[in-house]
């Protein structure tokens, strides 16, 4: 007599779900439309006590380039 396997699947898909339709999925496919224009920078929880949102984060580092052309003589325009 053969053992039932006491692992059970999770299988949380519905009966009338028909699989053979799905096939011929690309991933990642629209991951550039998505992405385009979007640039997003992750901040340690510490630093965001400091800096709540981005335009707090915006003018602290126009400042940090301000001081690092002024430090090196570059004389390159601020972009805004």
């Amino acid at each position: 007599m053969k053992r039932e396997s006491t692992k059970k699947l999770d299988d949380d898909l519905r009966p009338e779900y028909d699989l053979s339709l799905l096939k011929g999925g690309v991933r990642g496919k629209y991951f550039q439309r998505a992405t385009a224009g979007t640039n997003l920078v992750l901040i340690e929880p510490d630093l965001f006590a400091l800096f709540p949102d981005s335009d707090s984060v915006n003018r602290a580092l126009r400042l940090l380039a301000d001081v690092s052309r002024a430090a090196s003589g570059s004389k390159r325009p601020r972009r805004r």
